[in-house]
């Protein structure tokens, strides 16, 4: 059993603007947002939490007018979700996850001709990008000035946002990638402009995102997938199966 990814989890959550451990969990609190998806939980590896436990983390939640959630890979500390299930908390998902090292990273193929990956610079670019990701995921996330920020921060923080750029000058695709935590680092929001796919786009982001954080010393970097077409331009770039990550939630 690998542990290294739900070991992240916790670190990563614990780097939030009001993270709080409640009792066997770190609850990782953003007051900038109120989306669930950066509000949750997640337990330390090992966690044996008690009903009280959990009544205690349910309470963190409402308190802030948030939904309690919960990700985790649940095979790192199996005891926890019977008592979950005992306070409600209901499955939202089970995703697969993908880790690649240095030695399974591939280059992408051409594909349909050279891409050209870049940083961002500007607050234009972290715009660009925040509004094309949204775009790209069906506007599950509005762009906003807090959302650009948050990219900058990741970019500024030892994380990564690489992009390619529009032929407007804008962003027709882009991902980002955590900074590094227990010898690994979660890459996400791989995202393309619907006119830009099939370009190798999210490839080229992907494989260039690994390459820089291994050059930063990170061990592994780990993401999920949406659906098997996805998964086939993870597993191209060297991304291999890794385990299984559970996101529960409790409706009010």
């Amino acid at each position: 059993m690998r542990t290294d990814v739900q070991s992240f989890a916790v670190a990563h959550l614990l780097r939030r603007p009001a993270a709080r451990e409640v009792g066997g969990f770190v609850a990782g609190f953003d007051p900038s947002t109120t989306s669930p998806y950066v509000n949750y939980a997640t337990p330390f590896p090992g966690t044996e939490p008690t009903d009280r436990d959990i009544a205690d983390l349910i309470a963190a939640f409402r308190e802030r007018g948030l939904t309690p959630r919960l990700e985790f890979a649940p095979d790192t500390a199996p005891a926890v979700e019977p008592v979950l299930r005992r306070a409600g908390f209901r499955t939202e998902a089970v995703h697969e996850y993908l880790v690649c090292t240095p030695a399974t990273l591939t280059a992408p193929g051409s594909g349909a001709g050279p891409v050209e990956v870049e940083s961002p610079v500007t607050d234009a670019d972290y715009t660009a990008i925040d509004a094309a990701l949204s775009e790209a995921f069906g506007g599950e996330f509005p762009p906003s000035p807090e959302g650009a920020a948050r990219l900058r921060r990741t970019e500024e923080g030892g994380g990564a946002v690489r992009f390619v750029r529009a032929a407007d000058g804008g962003c027709a695709g882009a991902a980002i990638c955590s900074a590094p935590a227990e010898d690994t680092a979660e890459l996400a929001g791989v995202g393309t402009l619907p006119a830009y796919r099939g370009r190798g786009i999210a490839a080229a982001v992907t494989s260039t995102l690994a390459a820089t954080l291994f050059g930063r010393g990170a061990r592994s970097v780990w993401l999920e997938y949406s659906g098997e077409g996805s998964r086939r331009v993870y597993e191209r770039v060297g991304f291999r199966p890794g385990g299984t990550r559970l996101y529960v939630s409790l409706e009010a």
